[in-house]
């Protein structure tokens, strides 16, 4: 049955390709897009439509991203990318399966990973030579050209060159959320399955761990750009309108010298990026936890090498670029990492004790956000933070790790089982409310003539709101 299987696939492959391979160079631009349209809806047709249909094999897939990648026509680059987005869907190449264990001395359902060993990636690995061939013959990336993507995005977001929008533009950001499905498709399986049996080994050999630990790519430049692209972004949320029509506002005037298409499109792409970049972010933070899980167990090895963890590069970013907390933070919306980005860029300015003991190995105090806000409660304490960092940055950072933190409550809450390193079941919600309070007064006694910030304003509303609900 497997043998007619592959037979049959390489029939459809056979026909299918025909399609591309009787482009012709004569034949004029619109007739060359004719006969792309007409490969992908062929290959829709045998592995989409039927209810058995079969995989495309890797050279079809490859052809596909190849058109993504490649083609100046905004309908083959949409029509591409929905064509193997689902075609991931309906053949993923990793998988989580629950498989029963009726033999094990405590017979079962486990959680094991499936590999689909022979399924295309849109990803090549070799040396020099292939990377080159495969680039130019093929629809394949490497991790540099992932990455030399990322920067010239970085740039363009930079350089607000709006008024440059081409249809590269737009490709190069299809392509980006494309790659990063892919990225996620091959983690989130691998690390649900990581969890539950501890084997390290799954992670290792994920497509995110290898883009990461890649000598071929700065990582810590990928992760800064990444950043940069999202701060950028976000200043484009006000001017942007989310739906299909063209914004009404100046940046409509951006798009005057733009084909009409294009400009629609834009604001739907950049959003479904914008969601993209984030997700990346928050995949490598969670390889991060659980390697520092692997770690603590002793499961990783020299060859695993050394890592700065994510959430210290974005640290470090928001402390040398002040500029960039606020579009930030208020865009990176997951509570549990928001909390912790913010409590660990508040305790580099919490003054540690001069003394350390043995108990002093336990977690202290200020390394949750209830620790955090006890330290502000503290007017001499509050001085000492605020000549390392102004009050404006206090007053963001404590408002969005209210916001964080409220999230987290709701969430335990309603699920009654959520785990974090901010245990927030453990915490009374009045004594967080009036520490929070307390905390925006000692600013101000710091300063009189200091202005609470709106952001900051919300937050001690909804303090005081919840205080008089539980008063």
């Amino acid at each position: 049955m497997e043998k007619q299987g592959r037979i049959r696939s390489r029939g459809i492959e056979v026909n299918t390709m025909i399609i591309l391979d009787a482009s012709g160079f004569n034949k004029e631009p619109h007739d060359l897009i004719d006969d792309r349209l007409a490969f992908i809806e062929a290959v829709r047709s045998a592995s989409i439509a039927p209810v058995n249909g079969i995989a495309p094999t890797k050279k079809m897939c490859a052809a596909i991203f190849q058109i993504m990648k490649d083609e100046g026509s905004l309908e083959l680059i949409m029509a591409s990318y929905q064509l193997l987005t689902e075609l991931d869907k309906h053949f993923p190449r990793v998988y989580a399966s629950i498989v029963e264990k009726s033999e094990s001395p405590s017979p079962g359902s486990v959680l094991e990973l499936v590999v689909v060993e022979e399924a295309w990636s849109p990803f090549i690995f070799g040396s020099d030579c292939e990377r080159e061939d495969d680039n130019r013959n093929s629809g394949s990336l490497d991790f540099s050209g992932f990455e030399i993507l990322i920067q010239d995005l970085a740039k363009v977001a930079v350089g607000r060159k709006i008024e440059e929008f081409e249809t590269k533009y737009l490709r190069s950001m299809v392509l980006l959320q494309y790659i990063f499905s892919v990225l996620q498709g091959d983690f989130l399986p691998r690390n649900s399955v990581f969890k539950e049996n501890m084997d390290w080994n799954l992670l290792t050999v994920s497509l995110l761990n290898i883009l990461l630990g890649s000598r071929r790519i700065s990582y810590k430049d990928l992760i800064k750009g990444c950043l940069s692209i999202i701060c950028e972004m976000s200043h484009l949320h006000a001017e942007l309108s989310d739906d299909m029509t063209l914004p009404k506002s100046s940046a409509a005037e951006l798009f005057k010298s733009c084909d009409t298409d294009l400009a629609i499109s834009f604001p739907e792409v950049r959003k479904c990026v914008f969601t993209a970049l984030q997700k990346f972010l928050l995949m490598a933070m969670e390889l991060d936890a659980s390697r520092k899980k692997a770690d603590t167990l002793g499961l990783t090895t020299r060859a695993d090498g050394v890592r700065t963890p994510v959430v210290e590069i974005i640290q470090d970013e928001l402390t040398y670029n002040g500029d960039a907390i606020s579009p930030f933070f208020q865009v990176f919306n997951e509570p549990k990492w928001k909390m912790e980005i913010i409590v660990q860029y508040f305790q580099k300015y919490i003054a540690k004790p001069s003394v350390r003991t043995r108990r002093t190995s336990e977690p202290i105090d200020d390394a949750t956000f209830d620790g955090v806000l006890k330290c502000f409660s503290n007017i001499n304490s509050v001085k000492s933070i605020t000549k390392k960092i102004s009050i404006e940055v206090a007053q963001l950072l404590l408002a969005h790790g209210f916001q964080a933190y409220l999230s987290l409550s709701f969430q335990h809450s309603a699920e009654g089982n959520y785990k974090s390193k901010e245990d927030v079941k453990d915490n009374s919600m009045a004594e967080v409310c009036k520490n929070i309070i307390s905390a925006f007064m000692n600013l101000r006694r710091i300063d009189e003539h200091v202005e609470i910030l709106p952001f900051g304003k919300e937050a001690l509303f909804t303090a005081a709101t919840i205080l008089s609900t539980k008063s």
